[in-house]
């Protein structure tokens, strides 16, 4: 059996009728005449060759068949209205996705000051703990990454660097120094999130690398190193986001800084993303933290 050619108009008449009660009340509501409902309808009912409708000289009412119809013609029209508010939201809202800590020191300052210069426009930050941080599964229109994203179906460009830390039990010997240098976290086990951290064993050099453990999100990776369990190293925006009783965040002296990027889909950038961009490379050029200027 082939599929039905069915088209939005028709499931309109049919939940019009339904809803209203009459074809004449239908006709009313979708501003068409009479003669053309009950066209519409009779298409419909053609096009799936089953009877929807029971017609009496007082009321219309819906079959078995024409009420699990019904139903699935009110979903269609829901994710229909959806699509289209989904295609031409995009200069009214701006979703930014990140898997672990936003703008650090940034984020709030980033919100105060979008939200000034562009009041039409909803900015909403997700957290989305994947390598391209909500890009690639839909749920956001632009992401904030902190490794390069080696998926050619996205473009990104630089904002600004963040220092590296190291995250360390409070009560760990370490926490003592104002900073740590990576071969100081020799012998340690490292924990790390292969899929969106920045820390790596290739930080070190090959003979003085730590033992890894992995973690499958922020909170995962706090709560293990608050344990005293092992040691993390991080871009300084995860200290600003999370700060947590019993973990101390010290600078690595010796690491190279991360790079902050703005990620967003090739050939189809969403409209804001320019703005966007100038004002993340602003607010990390000129080091402004939330709540100055």
């Amino acid at each position: 059996m082939h599929d039905a050619d069915i088209d939005l108009r028709q499931l309109r008449c049919l939940v019009a009728i339904v809803d209203e009660g009459t074809f004449t009340d239908a006709a009313i509501a979708l501003g068409l005449s009479q003669a053309a409902v009950s066209r519409t309808l009779a298409s419909l009912e053609r096009a799936l060759g089953v009877r929807l409708l029971r017609r009496t000289s007082r009321e219309v009412t819906p079959t078995a068949t024409g009420l699990r119809v019904l139903a699935q013609a009110r979903r269609v029209l829901a994710d229909v209205s959806e699509l289209v508010r989904e295609a031409t939201s995009g200069h009214e809202r701006v979703r930014i996705g990140y898997a672990w800590s936003a703008l650090g020191r940034h984020t709030v300052a980033f919100q105060r000051r979008w939200t000034a210069a562009h009041p039409g426009t909803d900015l909403h930050l997700v957290r989305v703990n994947s390598p391209s941080a909500g890009l690639a599964e839909g749920a956001c229109d632009l992401s904030v990454v902190r490794r390069p994203l080696g998926d050619r179906r996205f473009d990104t460009a630089i904002v600004g660097l963040e220092r590296r830390l190291c995250a360390l039990a409070a009560d760990d010997p370490l926490a003592r120094r104002r900073s740590v240098r990576l071969a100081d976290l020799t012998g340690r086990t490292l924990f790390i999130d292969r899929r969106t951290g920045t820390a790596t064993p290739e930080l070190w050099p090959p003979d003085i690398r730590p033992a890894v453990e992995e973690t499958h999100d922020v909170d995962d990776w706090l709560t293990v190193i608050a344990a005293g369990r092992g040691i993390g190293v991080t871009a300084e925006s995860t200290a600003n986001q999370y700060p947590r009783p019993g973990i101390v965040y010290r600078p690595v002296r010796d690491a190279e800084p991360v790079a902050v990027r703005l990620a967003w889909w090739r050939g189809d950038p969403h409209p804001a993303h320019q703005a966007v961009l100038e004002l993340l490379t602003d607010l990390y050029r000129t080091g402004r933290a939330a709540g100055e200027g």
